[in-house]
């Protein structure tokens, strides 16, 4: 065996990565490849800013391999045609993928196998590279994936997880294997003004960063929306320049309250990709339904488009919605009050929401995103489906002086204090000088409508 190809897909890093050490342990020499998939574009997911992050990180990967010797190999077209071409040319042997679980990862896998058996290659599959605890690893014996997470975190938490991996010191490609240009993100358009740099360099020293002087209080931190004591780590997670293997051991090594609160979030974005892998149409369908009847695109248009542009009329709903536009990111708590008002306070269909999210994050992860958003809009696996989250009483809890509002909102700049969070009852004078608009519906309006529509009126708010 001499030859064999290490297919990228959102594991783009060199340190713990299980497809490129068998490759090397198998191989003399290793085509590094990633496809620039046209099915991904042709289905709208190739978002700005994504493909700005993206492309950091191809510069990045193809940066560290020509340090070791080799050189990323870039090609653009089907992905299964063009990994057969690569191999054809390299007269490899073998091809080398991690594991992943949304339906068209599932899709390209099964096409994968089909054509290069034909062809006489072997397909190796490798788990626990995009997650720190493999989809299928852990499950109830009454079913294929466990529904609720606290079952589930108890499991994932006494699950082994295996050694991590150093990156390779030497990696030879073979001559004569054409690659395109390493994209670059100059020359697109659409990107948000703060976006952050991608590349397995920047999640390493933000990683760094993050365990030497961020992990301690994030327990008590992590909610505070003008703190932002989140690591930020997880557009590097979503296109795998960190390993989520690498960071349970690491943050398990700090240790502390902090480090444990960190590695539950760890194992919450691996339980949302167990229900994808083992719900595939989850990502589009309900996963519970509750026989809404959703207000549409169409129905509630001026709604929608306010709630987008951060507009709404409820300060802490407008500073995240407009941080999302500006650094293609948001604050976790900031993602949980903005989804609770499209679906609960408006009623509109989640699925307007999580698209729009997919617009612009650059961590817009298909597990992730859907499945936070079902959560909220409580068609997914919340165990209390029916709560709506306030957010005048959130913005005082996680924003006492509004100083978040503040820096999002520049209108409501000259409010002092928490009577940021409420505008609307300002002396006439004060709220006449604001160029702020009135909110777009009363809550407790707003929670009536959604009360009757799920015909549940016996579920109080939650604060």
């Amino acid at each position: 065996m001499n030859v064999s190809v290490v297919l990228f897909t959102s594991d783009l890093r060199l340190h713990d990565h299980p497809p490129l050490r068998a490759a090397l342990e198998g191989a003399r020499e290793v085509v590094p490849l990633f496809v620039r998939d046209r099915a991904v574009t042709g289905a709208g997911f190739a978002a700005p800013n994504r493909l700005a992050f993206l492309a950091d990180c191809l510069h990045d990967l193809d940066e560290g391999l020509r340090e070791r010797g080799g050189r990323l190999v870039v090609r653009s077209g089907d992905v299964v045609a063009e990994v057969c071409r690569v191999a054809a040319e390299a007269d490899a042997d073998e091809v080398h993928l991690a594991a992943d679980v949304s339906a068209y990862a599932q899709l390209r896998e099964v096409r994968l196998r089909r054509a290069l058996e034909a062809e006489g290659v072997r397909l190796h599959v490798h788990d626990t590279v995009t997650s720190a605890v493999d989809p299928g690893a852990v499950a109830p014996a009454s079913s294929d994936h466990f529904a609720v997470f606290t079952p589930y975190f108890g499991h994932w938490s006494r699950w082994r997880q295996r050694d991590t991996l150093g990156a390779p010191r030497k990696v030879r490609v073979p001559d004569g294997i054409g690659s395109e240009p390493v994209p670059s993100r100059r020359g697109l358009s659409g990107l948000s003004p703060g976006l952050a740099a991608g590349g397995e360099t920047e999640g390493r020293k933000r990683l760094a960063a993050w365990l030497r002087s961020g992990i301690a209080g994030y327990e008590d931190g992590h909610d505070d929306l003008f703190g932002d004591a989140t690591s930020r780590l997880s557009p590097h997670l979503h296109f795998g320049t960190l390993s989520p293997v690498e960071l349970v051991h690491r943050a398990r090594a700090a240790g502390g309250p902090g480090a444990e609160a960190f590695v539950r979030q760890v194992a919450w974005r691996d339980f949302h990709r167990q229900v994808l892998a083992a719900r595939p149409d989850a990502a589009a369908a309900d996963y519970r339904t509750k026989r809404d009847r959703w207000r549409t695109e169409r129905t509630a248009s001026e709604d929608i488009e306010a709630w987008r542009e951060g507009r709404t009329g409820y300060p802490v709903v407008d500073a995240a919605m407009r941080q999302l536009r500006h650094e293609g990111w948001m604050h976790n708590r900031g993602r949980l009050l903005t989804a609770s008002f499209l679906t609960k306070t408006l009623y509109v269909d989640w699925r307007v929401g999580a698209r729009h999210f997919l617009d612009l994050l650059v961590d817009g992860d298909m597990a992730n995103n859907q499945l936070n958003w079902q959560w909220m809009a409580g068609t997914g696996t919340d165990s209390r489906p029916n709560r709506v989250l306030n957010p005048v009483t959130q913005a005082k809890r996680y924003d006492p002086d509004g100083a978040y509002v503040r820096r999002w909102v520049p209108e409501l700049a000259e409010v002092a204090g928490p009577a940021v969070h409420e505008p609307w009852k300002l002396p006439g004078l004060d709220r006449a000088a604001l160029d702020y608009p009135d909110p777009l519906v009363d809550l407790s309006e707003g929670l009536a409508r959604f009360r009757r529509a799920r015909e549940r009126d016996e579920n109080r708010a939650a604060p």
